[in-house]
C-alpha cells in the first residue's frame, strides 16, 4: 500500500464563526487538516497538545488578542518556529508592524481572498521547511548551536547544545533568567560578528560566540566550554605556534578570508598575511588549505 503525502495541519484562530467557516472551507478543498479555536488561549492550548504546521491568527479577539496569543506562543521553544499570518480587518502600517514585531511572518486583510491566502500559506510553509531541513542538518553536526529571540530567549539549540547546559548546571531557570538578561545586555551594545561573550552565573564557565542575524529578530550562536582548551590553545600546544599564529590559523580553519580575520583579531590583511608566511613552513605546507585541514584534524581530537 502506498502511502499518500502528510498533510499540512493548520490552526485557524479567530472569533468570527463567518469567518471561520470561510477558511476552514477554503483549506479543506486545498488539502490541509483544520483545527479551529475561537480565542487565544484555546489557540495556545490546542498548539501544545497538537503542533500545527501554520497558525492563521485573528488580530482582534476578544481577552487575549492575536498580538498577544503570538507572542506567547513564540515563548514557548517547542512552537516558537512555526509561522503565524495574521488576519485582520485592520490596514493601518502601525498594526501591520505591530503583528510583525509579535512574530507574525506575514498580514492579510479581511475580507480575505482565499486564493491569496493559499499561495502565501504555500509560500511560507516551504520556508517553514527549508528552515527544519536546516537546523535538522545542524543537529546531526554535533555543533553546539543555538538560536534566540529578541529577549535573549532560546528558539532552537541542537542536543549537544543541550548536554552542554546540562553539564554546566545552567537550568532552564537560568537560562530564561540570567542568560536572557546578558544576552539582551550584550546585544544592545551591537557586538560584531564572532565576537565572544563569556557568562556569569556559573560555576562551569560557559562561553557564548555570536554567528549570524537569522532575520526576525533571530540570532545564531555558538556554546563554548571555556573549561576545555580553546580552538587557539590547542593548535598553539599542538603545532608550536606563536598566540597570534594559532589564532590566524583558527580562523582559517573556520574558513574566514584574510580580511574577515583582519577584522575578528584587531589587525591588517597584511599582518595575517605575514603571519600566514610564518605559519605555513612551520606546518611544512604550502596554502591555506592544507593548513586549515592540518588545523581541522588538531581541533578534532578533542
Amino acid at each position: 500500500m502506498t502511502m499518500g503525502k502528510r498533510q499540512d495541519v493548520i490552526l485557524v484562530v479567530d472569533d468570527s464563526p463567518d469567518t471561520l467557516s470561510l477558511v476552514n472551507d477554503t483549506l479543506e478543498e486545498a488539502g490541509f487538516n483544520v483545527l479551529v479555536a475561537l480565542e487565544g488561549k484555546q489557540a495556545l492550548t490546542i498548539a501544545r497538545r497538537i503542533r500545527p504546521d501554520m497558525i492563521l491568527l485573528d488580530a482582534l479577539m476578544p481577552q487575549m488578542d492575536g498580538f498577544e496569543t503570538c507572542i506567547e506562543l513564540k515563548k514557548l521553544p517547542d512552537l516558537a518556529s512555526i509561522p503565524v499570518i495574521f488576519m485582520t480587518g485592520l490596514t493601518e502600517t502601525q498594526h501591520v508592524v505591530k503583528g510583525l514585531a509579535a512574530g507574525g511572518v506575514d498580514y492579510l486583510t479581511k475580507p480575505i481572498n482565499t486564493e491569496e491566502l493559499v499561495a502565501r500559506m504555500h509560500v511560507h510553509l516551504n520556508n517553514a521547511r527549508l528552515t527544519s531541513s536546516a537546523y535538522q542538518a545542524l543537529d546531526s553536526t554535533g555543533q553546539y548551536l543555538f538560536s534566540i529571540n529578541e529577549d535573549g530567549q532560546v528558539n532552537w539549540a541542537t542536543p549537544q547544545t543541550y548536554a552542554l547546559f546540562a553539564k554546566a548546571k545552567a537550568t532552564t531557570l537560568w537560562r530564561e533568567k540570567s542568560m536572557s538578561l546578558q544576552l539582551q545586555h550584550w546585544f544592545d551594545r551591537t557586538p560584531a560578528l564572532n565576537q565572544l561573550l563569556m557568562m556569569e552565573g556559573l560555576e562551569h564557565v560557559l562561553g557564548v560566540v555570536y554567528l549570524q542575524d537569522l532575520g526576525n529578530n533571530e540570532k545564531l550562536l555558538k556554546l563554548l566550554d571555556t573549561g576545555k582548551a580553546s580552538g587557539e590553545e590547542l593548535l598553539k600546544t599542538g603545532l608550536k605556534l606563536t598566540v597570534r599564529e594559532s589564532q590566524v590559523l583558527f580562523w582559517i580553519s573556520n574558513g574566514k578570508s584574510n580580511r574577515e580575520i583582519a577584522e575578528i583579531l584587531g589587525m591588517s590583511p597584511r599582518t595575517v598575511n605575514k603571519h600566514l608566511e610564518q605559519i605555513f613552513p612551520k606546518l611544512g605546507v604550502e596554502n591555506r588549505t592544507a593548513a586549515a585541514r592540518i588545523a581541522i584534524r588538531i581541533l578534532n581530537k578533542d
